[in-house]
């Protein structure tokens, strides 16, 4: 791989150091430059998953990424995927599929399957694109991860990538981090680091005094960025931050939050709309006073459901349920609503009795429904992604139709549908506050995120190194 052109890659200190919208923004600026680039991440861990144009599963980030250089998002960009779905299991997609085999083997053994894996789709990445923007995954320096390591200096070394380590000075320790950081590496490992990032900074930069040439002092590196911290609206890649608190005055709906919930970002649409206020809840508490209810999905609908019934969260939901208020279940949340959840094969967490306000049963089935769907509903196109085990029958009468056949269904005042992203789009979005008798102002929620990603781009331009 060592004709190739060399990659950029984005290392970080610790998780959460902001390695996802560096590369995010990167992206967006090159492609803004008019540079054929897309993004890479050998190996991500992570339940916030999307579906490609082919019906591939990938990590959400790279997805976003993929969006930003302004490309079609593809299974190579993220050839492998770790989805948690047990304190100690993770199911295992590879170039977008499951891969039940490799999902059972132990960790250090995974290598020499995965590796091959990882150099085929950046190699067929640097044939395509005239630069490819590559992201790490935690840091580099966890010593203890080093021998089955695909994702961090191994790709650097593959490729020759020029490196760029992220601390998150927000945080706090930075220069120790970065110090630290380079000092765990090997001789040919830092040849490779171009520079040190400052991220989330806030305040004077005065303050950093002769700290960045203390640190060049030390490692022969220099600083190459002190980036701000940038408020956005993006989607998150792996983790969710919403802790918003009920409020008088406005149209409050509880998140209902348990183990092994998915796909959080889709809801970032509801949350950045100021007509409504959307209250994760995650402990037993009495849920009249909230307006709606929302059970999102579930990588283990089993164990989310068991949560539920273990701190009594089940029976507010039923006493919900009986004020005639709209309850709405996506995907999980569907199943957790029906009567039963069947597992024959042992996929998630055994045959469970349901919660019982929607007459429906579900059968975890070995097959995944993975596919993007594109539809006329209101008279309006909706755009929206499946992403599922389970099949769900329905068991009598009672129950219709809602959106689509099939994948959706209505009983009284519960909604639940296997459709992902709905509230992206704005006839969803505005057929959800019509149920509130409520201002219908749904926003191009697409164009949206379009303009977050100029506007972060616009940052990096003034502030980063490129």
């Amino acid at each position: 791989m060592t004709n190739k052109q060399r990659p950029i890659m984005i290392l970080g200190c610790t998780s959460d150091a902001g390695k996802s919208l560096v590369v995010t923004a990167i992206c967006r600026l090159l492609a803004n430059r008019g540079v054929k680039v897309a993004p890479f991440k050998a190996q991500n861990m992570s339940n916030n998953a999307a579906i490609t144009k082919d019906g591939l599963e990938i990590g959400r980030a790279q997805y976003l990424q993929a969006i930003a250089a302004k490309t079609t998002p593809s299974a190579l960009m993220n050839p492998v995927l770790l989805k948690p779905s047990a304190d100690t299991f993770s199911q295992v997609i590879i170039n977008g599929k499951v891969d039940s085999v490799i999902s059972n083997m132990p960790w250090m053994e995974r290598k020499k399957l995965l590796w091959p894996k990882v150099l085929s789709a950046l190699s067929q990445l640097q044939d395509e694109y005239e630069q490819v923007v590559i992201e790490g995954a935690g840091s580099p320096a966890e010593i203890n991860l080093r021998q089955g390591d695909i994702v961090n200096m191994s790709v650097a070394l593959a490729c020759q990538a020029d490196v760029y380590l992220v601390s998150d000075i927000d945080r706090g320790g930075s220069f120790a981090h970065l110090l630290g950081t380079w000092a765990c590496l090997a001789p040919e490992e830092q040849k490779l680091i171009k520079g040190f990032v400052l991220n989330k900074f806030r305040g004077d930069p005065a303050l950093l005094g002769n700290a960045m040439q203390w640190l060049e002092d030390k490692t022969g590196i220099p600083t190459v960025a002190n980036l701000p911290y940038h408020r956005h609206q993006l989607p998150e890649e792996d983790s969710f931050r919403l802790a918003n608190n009920w409020q008088h005055g406005v149209i409050n709906v509880a998140l209902i939050y348990y183990p092994y919930a998915s796909n959080m970002d889709e809801f970032d649409a509801l949350s950045h709309q100021q007509d409504i206020n959307l209250v994760p809840v995650s402990e037993c508490q009495d849920l009249s006073v909230f307006d709606a209810i929302i059970l999102p999905g579930s990588k283990n609908s089993g164990k989310s459901l068991a949560f539920l019934q273990e701190n009594g969260l089940d029976k507010q939901i039923h006493a919900f349920s009986k004020t005639g208020k709209l309850v709405l279940g996506v995907c999980g949340g569907l199943q957790i609503l029906g009567q039963h959840i069947n597992d024959p094969l042992k996929l998630e967490d055994g045959n469970k009795k349901a919660l019982g306000l929607l007459d429906i049963s579900t059968t975890l089935a070995h097959n995944k429904a993975t596919k993007q769907v594109n539809l006329q509903w209101l008279e309006q196109k909706l755009e929206a992604y499946e992403i599922h085990h389970g099949k769900s029958v329905v068991l009598n009468d009672t129950v219709h139709s809602f959106i689509a056949e099939h994948i959706g269904w209505q009983q009284g005042n519960v909604y639940a549908t296997y459709l992902h992203g709905l509230f992206d789009n704005k006839v969803f979005y505005n057929w959800f506050m019509a149920q509130f008798n409520a201002p219908q102002n749904g926003i191009d929620w697409k164009e949206h995120i379009n303009q977050e990603l100029d506007n972060l781009a616009n940052m990096f331009e003034e502030h980063g190194w490129l």
